[in-house]
């Protein structure tokens, strides 16, 4: 499942209908709609969307470790 994926079902399970959310976004309705409908958005938007949602990325497995290392 991408992050875009889980975006929308955080969306779809959240009991905020899309006008809302798009104006707590800051973002057009009809954008979030065909985000939606399975067309892309800006990362930024993504972000903004998410933290609206009160989400957070969280890093899992093999990779995790590496991104640690690497941050040393």
């Amino acid at each position: 499942m991408t992050l875009s994926d889980q975006i929308r079902a955080a969306i779809n399970n959240s009991g905020i209908s899309r006008y809302l959310l798009a104006q707590e976004a800051g973002i057009r309705e009809s954008s979030l709609t065909r985000f939606m409908q399975g067309h892309g958005i800006t990362t930024t938007t993504l972000d903004t969307v998410a933290h609206v949602l009160r989400m957070s990325i969280e890093t899992k497995g093999p990779r995790a470790a590496l991104l640690k290392k690497a941050r040393r």
